[in-house]
């Protein structure tokens, strides 16, 4: 009964080497619409810094920084925990966002989400019951323009300067001796 796929044993159903495996098309679905399988952030893992990547990515744990997916969607699972300026092709929300979300084709926040910052993008869904403070502006070309130049995050960052104070200007000229007396 559970001799299938040994040497010498008729098979009843499809030879596994003839059959490939296909991440592609095998994946499971998920509710973000994505069709193939994502990079996972666990719910253990926590980055600080930017997260730049060519792949659909899901974030179940904790990022701090930027995230950068040009070409691609993030979705963040409920467990999720993203504080961060987020730029990507498609954006998913299912848990806790906060910085700004720049998506070239679509952002969707659901009903478990809860978001803190702007939205820029063609199209904007929240679902009933879905937590949002910040402001949307639906500008396809602004969408569009933001995430094609996504600032890049490997240059140093520019450091906020200190308040110029006027100081005092002491006079470097020697005083003069007069001939007068008082």
């Amino acid at each position: 009964m559970f001799e299938i796929g040994k040497k010498g044993t008729p098979e009843t159903g499809s030879r596994p080497e003839s059959s490939p495996t296909r991440t592609e098309s095998s994946a499971p679905r998920s509710s973000s619409g994505m069709s193939r399988e994502a990079a996972v952030i666990g719910p253990s893992i926590h980055i600080d810094g930017d997260v730049r990547g060519e792949e659909d990515l899901l974030i179940d744990g904790e990022v701090s920084g930027t995230v950068q997916l040009k070409n691609n969607s993030l979705t963040v699972g409920p467990n999720g925990k993203v504080r961060a300026d987020v730029y990507a092709h498609s954006i998913y929300v299912d848990g806790h966002l906060e910085g700004d979300l720049y998506g070239s084709e679509r952002v969707n926040i659901r009903k478990s989400a809860t978001v803190r910052g702007n939205i820029t993008s063609p199209r904007v869904s929240l679902e009933d019951g879905a937590k949002f403070k910040g402001s949307i502006e639906m500008d396809p070309q602004a969408a569009q323009n933001v995430v094609g130049r996504a600032v890049p995050k490997s240059a140093p960052a520019p450091v906020a300067a200190k308040p110029v104070v006027p100081q005092p200007v002491k006079s470097e000229v020697p005083a003069v001796k007069t001939g007068l007396v008082s």
